[in-house]
């Protein structure tokens, strides 16, 4: 117990969060210590003309309306205090030119994506318009186009994933990419280490990206090294900084792994020992991922590739990777595979409008898991236009979750839903950070994008979007046994809550962008 403590208080994480608190102490300080009250009043004036400033300049921004919202009234309400805030956080950390040099490199794309056959008037045939059209808002959005020749597998849980996953890594030859939001050490990250070191004194190309914020508490300062030594090469997404900035904004989210080109995973599940419930944090651990192999993983590899050349500071030769020049077997065809990712830099919300047009365009049903149900406007009105318009719409959030506040804050949108006729559930066995859509046994997207304001636009983030394959039918089979024992949540319930919490969900909701 000692030895947890003195490790807690000495870690990279505590020294942070001291260093935050002093810099947050001192300017408290030097605001009290203005005691000439003419001074104080004049940086009264000031701090409010530069707030009215600061309105203008939020409004006029390409963010979302809820989050142009949330920093005005945090502004307005609290002038000094909330211009810090606002100057320190609101903004991204990447500046000018490092914004300009990740869009070019995100250029790099286009070539090698041109080069690929445009399957938009299969889709049509096969599919429908409306699936192409969907297919066509990816493709030129994010220069990830739709691929036939990709087997897929849905994996309900992460201890069928994992186990799935070390097998493909031994049996890995050429190279393995990994990029993930958080590694922790433990039986799962162990068991993959080891498979990688093996690799990498084998000669396999091995290569980590992980994020710095999401693996403060977890990995020891100077991993990246450690790993390094062992013959891994290593990049930190973004490495945080113990000043006040927009450092904690822009976090990589993406869960990619790549195997010899033609093997790729996706989805919720971290390499940590929670997803795959050798530790319980918050009751059982419902993640999903899913499997590709065959074509559809070169965007995978392009995504990767593209973040690797950006942190590593080099030009990659993508015809290298590609998944025809290592695969063993013809992939089993059957519907369409489209990956997709999401960058905050862009001003195009990817993954939010790739969710919305399948709960528009569905006729019959929408099913969706998701840890969180931080919405905004448009989210709102897609969800119970549809539900009002008779589509079966049903969301499944956590019946444990791993943070209060945000939970609180999710529960602050079952109200409106309800009365539309949108059904909500939580899971009672625990915690479920699935991220999952599936429409009418046609469509379904597997991928990092939670439904929250950090996943739809501040984080880095990936999915795949599936049009008629097999795993739709597994997807949708899933969410019906999560069904089983989940409780449903009623009108009744939401209104009936003490005025307290009432008043505390509201407040929630309205800085609900900022959490």
């Amino acid at each position: 117990m000692i030895k947890r403590i003195l490790k807690a208080v000495f870690s990279r994480f505590a020294f942070d969060c001291f260093a935050l608190l002093l810099q947050i102490v001192f300017l408290v300080a030097m605001v009290l210590r203005i005691g000439d009250y003419r001074i104080f009043a004049a940086i009264t004036i000031l701090s409010q003309v530069i707030g009215i400033i600061a309105v203008v300049y939020i409004i006029n921004g390409r963010s979302n309306p809820g989050y142009k919202i949330a920093w005005i009234t945090l502004v307005l309400a609290v002038p000094v205090f909330g211009l810090l805030v606002y100057f320190g956080f609101a903004r991204s950390k990447f500046s000018f030119f490092e914004r300009r040099r990740m869009q070019v490199l995100n250029q790099h794309l286009k070539p090698p994506m041109k080069k690929l056959p445009d399957l938009t008037g299969r889709i049509t045939e096969t599919s429908g318009e409306g699936a192409a059209r969907q297919s066509a808002y990816i493709r030129n959005s994010t220069y990830c186009p739709p691929y036939e020749n990709t087997e897929t597998e849905y994996f309900p849980i992460g201890e069928e994933m994992f186990s799935a996953m070390l097998a493909d890594l031994e049996a890995a030859e050429h190279f393995i990419f990994l990029e993930y939001f958080i590694i922790d050490r433990g039986i799962m990250w162990d068991s993959i280490l080891d498979v990688l070191k093996r690799k990498a004194a084998a000669g396999v190309d091995v290569r980590v990206i992980y994020d710095d914020v999401g693996t403060i508490k977890l990995l020891p300062y100077g991993y990246d090294k450690t790993l390094r030594e062992m013959g891994i090469k290593c990049r930190i997404f973004n490495p945080a900084i113990p000043i006040l900035s927009a450092a904690l904004n822009n976090r990589n989210h993406r869960k990619i792994t790549v195997i010899d080109g033609h093997t790729a995973y996706t989805g919720g599940i971290n390499l940590a020992d929670e997803y795959i419930n050798e530790k319980e944090r918050f009751g059982h651990w419902k993640d999903s991922a899913i499997r590709l192999y065959g074509e559809g993983v070169w965007s995978f590899t392009l995504m990767f590739l593209t973040m690797w050349e950006y942190w590593d500071n080099s030009r990659e030769q993508y015809s290298a990777y590609k998944p025809a020049k290592y695969m063993r077997r013809i992939p089993r065809a059957g519907g369409y595979v489209q990956p997709y990712t999401d960058n905050p830099l862009d001003n195009e919300a990817v993954g939010e409008t790739v969710y919305l047009n399948m709960i528009n365009r569905a006729e019959r049903y929408v099913y969706i898991t998701t840890p969180y149900l931080v919405v905004d406007n448009e989210m709102i009105t897609a969800l119970t236009t549809a539900a009002k318009s008779g589509v079966d719409v049903r969301i499944v959030t956590p019946g444990i979750p791993d943070k209060w506040y945000v939970h609180t804050t999710s529960r602050a949108y079952y109200e409106v839903l309800l009365e539309a006729g949108v059904r909500i559930y939580e899971y009672t066995p625990g915690f479920i950070h699935a991220k999952n859509f599936v429409c009418d046994d046609k469509y379904g997207t597997v991928g990092s994008i939670n439904l929250d304001y950090r996943s739809l636009y501040l984080h880095f983030e990936c999915g795949v979007w599936l049009c008629e394959t097999s795993s739709i039918a597994q997807i949708k089979e899933d969410f019906l046994q999560i069904l089983r024992v989940s409780r449903e949540c009623t009108l009744e319930e939401t209104q009936n809550v003490k005025l307290p919490t009432r008043l505390l969900r509201s407040i929630m909701r309205t800085f609900s962008p900022l959490l």
